[in-house]
């Protein structure tokens, strides 16, 4: 290897997404003057992922408008991008980076901000190319080139990926039918009176949902054109999307020695075992002092969050991730905002009506609110917020009466 195949930078991050960019960001604000490299392997700046499956897919918002900055902002900021190549290894004795062109470069802090990727239907036909994933620019674009009104759309998985790809699906004139092995459509993130809410308002937009039941095969020659349940009905389909899940990209991690446990294992620092490598982001497990335990969250202002904490801590001024996590989804004309995590509730209260598009939900245990779901209540979230950060108890019969003022429960 010769001395032109090999640079040198302060802060290599290795993942242009969310993530990659906020600690990039964060390092110069916080006054960090070193050089910083910033590699991804999609051909793009970083860009938002959350309007893939919902204004991109729908044609409402162009390529540009996904970038979190422009390229020119990396320039002033003097970020060096490198988009469109991926690294091929870590070797972490010599602090350097190979990338799959063949040239490395050596770190003094290497941060990893790896994401995650769909999790890959295992069936025989799914490789063909009217089986869709939602995850990257590519994704999309390949997905709009298929995406005709008429056409019969079979969405597999009924979290927040599928159900929001079904809305624009329904808006764009699709057929849709959505697939869920579980009882109910959210199963694993909110309570059952909400996914009975999600349901009926699919359906009352058209959507035919299964739920319970998996799915057991594809039939077709080339091409998928009909899905079969476990229960045995067969479901005809121009093309399919599968959201079943993220996997952590944990391999270039593993690979280099670094502990892995359903995501890169780091500190409330973002650190990892070795002093001179973080993780941040879809991919890493992190202590989280909020909860007092581990947790991996796939969510854009996690990402942000520990971009900042990642920021913090490389110019040495750690502060600890005790952040409370919260998320967003768009269907249809309805925005539901969610913050905290609501397994162990012992109570939902509910303030508004569930028969409407307006309300709050309020996970209780023993009496404190730690999770709450609010659609189409803005003011109601960024008190519920505050609700769960602070841990407050709270009377059930005021959070359910609209007429109670609910910032009162705040401490001044």
């Amino acid at each position: 290897m010769t001395d032109s195949q090999i640079s040198k930078a302060d802060v290599v991050i290795v993942g242009a997404g969310q993530a990659g960019s906020e600690l990039a960001s964060s390092l110069r604000q916080q006054g960090f003057a070193g050089s910083i490299v910033l590699i991804g392997d999609e051909p793009y700046l970083p860009y938002r992922r959350p309007p893939l499956s919902k204004t991109f897919l729908a044609g409402e918002a162009t390529l540009e408008s996904l970038f979190i900055k422009t390229q020119a902002v990396y320039e002033k900021n003097q970020i060096d991008c490198r988009v469109g190549i991926g690294v091929e290894a870590i070797d972490r004795a010599a602090h350097r980076v190979r990338l799959f062109d063949g040239s490395v470069i050596e770190y003094g802090k290497l941060a990893l901000a790896t994401g995650g990727r769909p999790r890959r239907l295992s069936l025989p036909g799914a490789e063909h190319d009217n089986v869709h994933y939602v995850r990257t620019i590519a994704d999309i674009e390949a997905l709009k080139a298929q995406f005709g009104a008429g056409r019969r759309l079979l969405i597999i998985g009924g979290g927040y990926i599928g159900l929001e790809a079904a809305a624009v699906g329904i808006k764009k004139g699709l057929d849709v039918t959505v697939v869920e092995a579980a009882p109910r459509v959210l199963a694993r993130v909110t309570a059952p009176e909400i996914s009975a809410f999600y349901e009926r308002l699919h359906r009352g937009r058209g959507v035919k949902l299964h739920t319970g039941v998996g799915v057991h095969g594809f039939e077709g020659s080339g091409r998928v054109e009909a899905v079969v349940l476990t229960d045995g009905t067969r479901l005809a389909a121009d093309l399919v999307i599968a959201g079943i899940g993220l996997i952590p990209n944990t391999e270039l991690a593993e690979a280099a020695g670094l502990a892995i446990d359903n995501g890169i294992v780091v500190d409330c620092y973002a650190r990892t075992a070795d002093p001179d490598v973080y993780a941040l982001g879809d991919c890493s497990n992190h202590e989280n002092l909020f909860f007092d335990r581990r947790m991996r969250l796939e969510s854009v202002p996690n990402a942000i969050e520990q971009g900042r904490v990642a920021a913090a801590a490389i110019v040495g001024k750690a502060v600890p991730y005790n952040a409370v996590p919260w998320f967003w989804s768009d269907q249809y004309e309805l925005k539901l905002q969610m913050v905290g995590l609501s397994q162990g509730y012992d109570r939902l209260v509910v303030r508004g009506s569930l028969d409407g598009e307006s309300f709050a939900a309020f996970y209780l245990k023993d009496g404190v609110v730690i999770s709450a779901d609010a659609v189409n209540r803005p003011q109601d979230f960024m008190v519920a917020k505050k609700l769960v950060a602070d841990r407050v108890r709270v009377d059930p019969a005021q959070l359910a009466d609209e007429a109670f003022i609910l910032k009162s429960l705040l401490a001044a």
